[in-house]
């Protein structure tokens, strides 16, 4: 979030504040198995820590300040903290299955759309959470980005603004798929997502949302 140190409990508030449809959230294991939230896989950038994630134990990111003395948070204190409905980002295979036993047990099929890169972690979530919802993330992408959704029953197309094209959103139309446009932080890219009638859009900035549907 561009106002609030990004990935933490006060901008995923300060987004719920605002009144925007969704939280996006990025998630990650830690050394010893914990699903946390950081959009990097190493924490450098966004704390005073240095190093991989999947290299630190829960216990060694909870030490480190993300900013304005936020901590890096579970995604179960994320939960807790808002009510807002949750997009989770996964990036691979074992971060799905850690994703999967939370949304069972505390029954998120109805709160919570999981949304990768990664076709192969869309796929496993989908075959172990029967009736999540999904979406294809995509930053460089041709036509084939709608037959790679399809192929692992994905409902949602999530493309890279600069990139997209008529072409591309008539294609995945035929294929009965939604498009969110990102990241949607101008007036001409939020001019673009009104002109190809896009479903919603990923923003950085909550105060858009006067102008458009949009994720945070």
């Amino acid at each position: 979030m561009g106002i609030e140190p990004e990935n933490t409990l006060r901008s995923f508030v300060a987004a719920e504040r605002a009144g925007l449809d969704l939280i996006e959230l990025d998630l990650h294991l830690s050394k010893d198995g914990a699903l946390v939230v950081m959009h990097d896989a190493e924490v450098d950038r966004t704390t005073d820590g240095a190093g991989p994630i999947a290299e630190k134990t829960l216990a060694e990111l909870r030490a480190l300040d993300a900013g304005r003395g936020e901590r890096v948070p579970t995604f179960e204190e994320v939960l807790d903290a808002v009510r807002s409905p949750l997009q989770a980002e996964i990036k691979d295979v074992a971060a799905a299955r850690a994703l999967a036993d939370v949304m069972h047990r505390r029954d998120l099929v109805a709160r919570v759309e999981v949304i990768s890169f990664h076709d192969e972690a869309l796929a496993e979530i989908a075959r172990l959470v029967p009736g999540v919802r999904t979406a294809l993330v995509a930053s460089r992408y041709g036509l084939d980005v709608v037959e790679r959704a399809t192929a692992v029953g994905a409902t949602t197309l999530v493309l890279n603004i600069r990139r997209l094209t008529l072409e591309v959103v008539e294609h995945a139309r035929k294929a009965d798929l939604r498009i969110i446009g990102w990241v949607v932080n101008t007036q001409d890219h939020l001019r673009l997502v009104r002109a190809l009638e896009l479903d919603g859009a990923t923003t950085d900035y909550p105060e858009i949302k006067r102008t458009g549907r949009f994720t945070a």
